[in-house]
């Protein structure tokens, strides 16, 4: 199984903490990672606010590649309406260069009203921007060269240089958190990203009419999903529910004040209707309820817990890959140092242990 290190870059939920600090202690539990045996550094992007803020996860990648020659490294994701993908074809087949074919390319189109805003655009272009964009940088960086003649990218044939070298249709990655983003994801032969932010069997679906559409456009099976987790991993379970709750009940509260959750924008913006029916589910059941739902997804307590909450979510959707963040919703570094010390101790091994089950598992 391969297991990855999501790294967040978030101020939220800390009193008078600098940037400084927060990216000196990301960096910190990095390197813990890679010590650990992780297989690859994730990093987000997100822009202006204290929700988090990587706002180049090429650029940090690229420092990381050189600093860890031995892990692979990836982007979880590059947002791409808000990037020229010239430029972002061009900045993958350096990094590819620097790390001799070791990056993982994920991509998405993003759902903060406000980052749309600071890079002057609208989310009602952002379905047709990412189709197109993506389009464009994943099949440049199989052939060598750009064009494109969409509503959004007009594009003149120019060769990408350096000259990709390695082959990246094993490594195509794209956030799916929408009915239409799942679609999307197929068409780029892309593996699915999810966030662990509601119970496995409700995403259950997505996970099946992704792998249906994948062999249906391409022909083969498709690629397990890769799971974005948040964990809070203890030697005992005493006092482990409160503290995790805490942890990521702030989280939960710094999504939807980022993404302005419980605003009524979403119904009226086209692409982002399934986030309006979503919307209000929450509304029925509240933000504690929500968190209830956080708490059942994602992965907390003692390793012995934590793996067997793992196969209850293997038994549910098959296969995973897997990026997991300790330092989320204010989390002290000591206790995400602690967790994931702990956990690269006494998960990693066994996680990395299992071996893959059969295909037909989450297509059934």
């Amino acid at each position: 199984m391969d297991i990855g290190l999501q790294m967040v870059f978030t101020g939220y939920g800390w009193n008078d903490i600098t940037d400084q600090q927060v990216w000196d202690e990301e960096l910190r539990i990095a390197e813990i990672a890679v010590d650990g045996g992780f297989d690859c550094l994730w990093a987000v992007e997100h822009h202006f606010r204290d929700y988090a803020f990587c706002p180049d996860n090429l650029q940090l990648m690229a420092y990381l590649t050189a600093k860890y020659p031995g892990i692979d490294v990836g982007t979880a994701a590059v947002i791409l309406p808000w990037q020229d993908p010239l430029r972002v074809a061009e900045k993958a087949s350096v990094l590819d260069q620097l790390s001799n074919g070791r990056l993982r390319l994920g991509v998405g189109r993003g759902l903060a009203r406000r980052e749309f805003e600071g890079f002057r655009t609208t989310m009602a272009e952002s379905r047709e921007r990412f189709d197109e964009a993506a389009s464009m940088i994943f099949e440049s960086l199989r052939c060598g060269w750009m064009e494109g003649d969409g509503p959004h990218y007009k594009q003149p044939k120019v060769e990408i240089r350096p000259r990709p070298r390695f082959p990246i249709d094993d490594r195509i990655y794209a956030v799916a958190s929408s009915e239409d983003s799942v679609v999307s994801a197929a068409k780029l032969r892309a593996r699915m990203v999810m966030f662990a932010d509601r119970p496995w069997p409700k995403r259950l679906p997505q996970i099946q009419q992704h792998a249906k559409l994948f062999e249906e456009m391409h022909g083969v099976v498709g690629p397990p999903p890769l799971t974005a987790d948040f964990c809070v991993c203890t030697p005992t379970m005493d006092g482990a529910r409160k503290i995790s709750r805490e942890y990521m009940g702030t989280f939960v509260y710094s999504n939807f004040e980022h993404y302005e959750l419980m605003g009524d924008h979403f119904s009226k913006v086209k692409g982002y209707d399934s986030y309006a029916a979503k919307i209000e589910v929450a509304k029925e059941v509240g933000i504690e309820g929500i968190i209830d739902g956080f708490m059942q997804a994602a992965v907390w307590g003692t390793p012995d817990r934590i793996l067997r909450e793992f196969e209850k979510r293997r038994d549910i959707i098959g296969d995973f890959e897997l990026a997991t963040s300790f330092r989320f919703g204010g989390t002290p570094y000591k206790v995400a140092e602690q967790s994931i010390k702990l956990f690269a101790k006494e998960v990693l091994p066994v996680l990395k242990s299992w071996k893959e089950s059969t295909a037909e598992q989450a297509t059934e």
